[in-house]
């Protein structure tokens, strides 16, 4: 009884440390699968960083916002739907349309602006 209790402890450790060592070395393929591409815009020092990207139809688009004051993405022609307020560390995503050129600026600072130019 002893020995088959042992087997089964020693089984279940084996599990264990191949599901961690599985985990831990495994490739991530999350956003290398066709559409699921993803491009991340910082916002800090009250600007859009990158300025202007380029991406693929389909592809998901995040703002993150690393200043202390509040911002929001609104898109110039309502091309796409606009973010609330946005407070520090606070993210905000969309999934890229047609083919088109996409311009959007800060609601809270018109001055900043940004261009995401989505192709095909």
């Amino acid at each position: 009884m002893i020995t088959l209790i042992h087997k089964i402890k020693m089984a279940a450790l084996i599990c264990g440390i191949s599901s961690v060592a599985l985990s831990m070395f495994a490739d991530d393929t999350s956003n290398t699968s066709a559409g699921s591409k993803s491009s991340k815009i910082e916002i800090k020092d009250f600007a859009f960083n990158p300025q202007k990207i380029t991406v693929k139809s389909g592809e998901k688009i995040t703002w993150i916002n690393h200043d202390e004051e509040p911002h929001t993405v609104v898109s110039v022609g309502k091309k796409f739907q606009k973010s609330s307020g946005l407070d520090t560390d606070q993210e905000f995503s969309i999934i890229a349309g047609a083919p088109d050129t996409y311009e959007y600026f800060c609601s809270v600072h018109p001055k900043m602006t940004g261009t995401i130019v989505v192709e095909k």
